[in-house]
């Protein structure tokens, strides 16, 4: 048995850090600037496995359908727990540029029900955009109700057996599963919990990411996978969408901002803020901006409607609740680390802290329904520059500002610089035609999906994939092997497409090869860019292959076979044992042949 002293010892300490920051306020009488002590539901109780496990989970872009999306991607920490990046949604009348944009979040390249390329009516064969800005994960596990319009309740419900899973107090849970089956944040189109489990079972923790923190690497060297990760968290290996949630929810409830200048001050250090920021807080008091942003969350969690934008672009939790009295109303926000973010409002309709606070100095835009409150807030000009020091300083927890424990977290691949890229200019062979290379799919080995596609011809185009580890000779590559015909169609997207999906072993001796894709037109021979990908093993480097292994416990049993069995039932990875690329009748004689062969 593999000898667990050390990485016990390391997580045994961090779990001590861990439960003095959750649950170190329960022991003290609190004071009125402390906030509550973090309730864990009774059906999902802290542990620090299930902890580090959920942290792991966050972070791993392999959760989404393409390998391109963590559920952290959009929920920085230096970024006070939301998005860095704004990028534009045209909102709900789908054209851009007229006034109704909304800056929210990247999400994935459009996919159909297999996985394959879709060009998008909207955002074509660019990354797909939130409808909304993304809210913070920090202090989330205060709410009762998550999202701008509160769709995820106090009550989850296991999205597998649709039954509940949590009776109150799960709201994290129940945000927490419905991203990775979002067409638009991290899944192909109608993607389910099976296929994201199945997938789970073979992928390496954070093989994307690099530099991982130090609790994730101690777990991850002590469980490789993720069903011993599991194992660990939950006392056996099954993978399922409530355990996947539970172990998130745990995370994010250790995401707990109340370190700032603010609290210093509300503790008995007269001097914890500047004599600017005391300013700035008597006017937050004076103005009223407590009646809404109430102390210590700085958010009293509840719904209401400021006149920031016209009804009709989003009626908000009215499309929650059907009560005409929640039209165009919005999730408070909690304003601690307000001076990280980079968009401001339920649609980013501000780029600055500033202009945010500007806002409120005159009546709103758009009085339909607008809260009550907004009548007694009383904020001058001139008191702007004093809030908002206050906001953005005065509540900022160096903590998350710094990235450190437990805001900590590793880089992310989407981070990194882009793999694959796309070099030359096609040749259109006289034609004038040059087809559109698709690539956006991160070549890591064991990757059963890496996938290459082409838009921008005709309907019922014939197409065949060129493939050599040669680099091109001018735009043009000279193939190894060829895969096709594959004939575009537009299926249920907005223009002809073809997509091929090509298996990367998870195999050391690939780590750095250089592999080179190109698109030809069986007509014409016009020829697509090419796509270089470059395999990488990532983080814990390449398994040695054991295809034999299919349930990926590290040993060769029968179970194996049963796990084979499954697999082939539902064309998961690890059916096939032959490396043809698909799942048939003759895998089952392969897998007898690597079973007796041995690992």
């Amino acid at each position: 048995m593999r000898s667990r002293v050390l990485s016990v010892l390391l997580m045994a300490a961090l779990s001590a850090v861990v439960m003095h920051s959750v649950a170190g306020a329960a022991a003290a009488q609190p004071s009125i600037s402390e906030l509550d002590p973090v309730n864990f539901p009774p059906e999902n109780p802290f542990s620090e496995e299930k902890r580090v496990l959920g942290k792991i989970l966050f972070w791993d872009e392999q959760l989404s359908s393409d390998n391109t999306m963590s559920c952290g991607t959009c929920h920085i920490p230096e970024a006070a727990g939301t998005d860095p990046i704004a990028a534009l949604n045209p909102g709900n009348d789908g054209i851009f540029g007229n006034g109704n944009d909304v800056r929210g979040s990247f999400g994935v390249v459009a996919a159909d029900d297999m996985n394959g390329y879709l060009v998008d009516s909207t955002f074509d064969i660019l990354r797909k955009v939130t409808g909304r800005s993304a809210n913070s994960t920090i202090n989330a596990a205060f709410a009762d109700e998550l999202f701008w319009d509160g769709r995820a309740t106090s009550e989850f419900i296991d999205p597998e057996t649709n039954t509940v899973a949590i009776a109150s107090g799960g709201a994290l849970e129940s945000q927490i599963v419905g991203p990775p089956l979002s067409d638009v944040e991290m899944a192909h189109s109608n993607r389910d919990w099976s296929q994201i489990t199945a997938k789970l079972v073979n992928a390496r923790p954070l093989a994307l990411a690099t530099n991982l923190t130090a609790d994730q690497a101690a777990a991850i060297a002590t469980d490789p996978t993720y069903p011993q990760l599991f194992e660990a968290a939950f006392g056996d290996s099954d993978i399922s969408a409530r355990r996947i949630a539970f172990a998130i929810a745990t995370y994010e409830r250790t995401l707990i901002s109340d370190q700032s200048p603010w609290d210093d001050v509300q503790q008995g250090d007269p001097n914890g803020m500047t004599p600017l920021q005391q300013q700035g807080w008597l006017v937050f008091q004076n103005a009223r901006c407590d009646s809404c942003h109430t102390p210590p969350l700085f958010s009293d969690n509840m719904f209401r409607n400021i006149g920031v934008r016209p009804i009709p672009w989003d009626d908000g939790r009215r499309t929650v609740t059907g009560l005409n009295s929640d039209r165009g109303k919005f999730k408070t926000p909690g304003l601690r680390n307000v001076g990280l973010k980079s968009t401001f409002m339920h649609a980013g309709n501000f780029a600055t802290l500033n202009q945010a606070v500007g806002f409120y100095v005159n009546p709103p835009p758009f009085p339909d329904n607008v809260d009550p409150f907004m009548g007694a807030v009383n904020l001058l000009q001139n008191q702007v520059p004093a809030l908002t020091e206050f906001l953005e300083n005065g509540l900022l927890d160096p903590r998350v500002a710094a990235g450190t424990f437990p805001f900590d977290r590793p880089t992310l691949r989407a981070e990194l610089p882009p793999n694959p890229v796309l070099v030359g200019n096609g040749d259109p062979n006289g034609t004038g035609f040059v087809p559109t290379m698709l690539a956006s799919v991160p070549p890591n080995a064991g990757n059963s999906e890496f996938k290459v596609g082409a838009t921008g011809m005709p309907q019922g185009t014939s197409m065949t994939l060129y493939v050599s580890t040669t680099a091109p000779a001018g735009n043009n590559i000279t193939p190894d092997e060829t895969f096709g015909p594959f004939t575009a169609d537009a299926g249920s997207g907005a223009e002809p497409v073809v997509s091929a999906f090509w298996p990367i072993a998870d195999d050391p001796a690939l780590d750095g090869q250089t592999v080179y894709f190109q698109w030809v037109v069986d007509s014409t021979g016009a020829r697509s860019r090419v796509a270089a990908a470059t395999i990488f093993c990532g983080t814990g480097g390449c398994s040695p292959v054991c295809v034999a292994d299919v349930n990926n416990d590290g040993s060769l049993t029968p179970t194996d076979f049963t796990a084979w069995i499954n697999a082939f039932n539902n064309n998961l990875p690890g059916c096939d044992q032959n490396g043809d690329g698909a799942c048939t009748p003759t895998d089952f004689t392969a897998w007898i042949a690597n079973f007796n062969a041995g690992c």
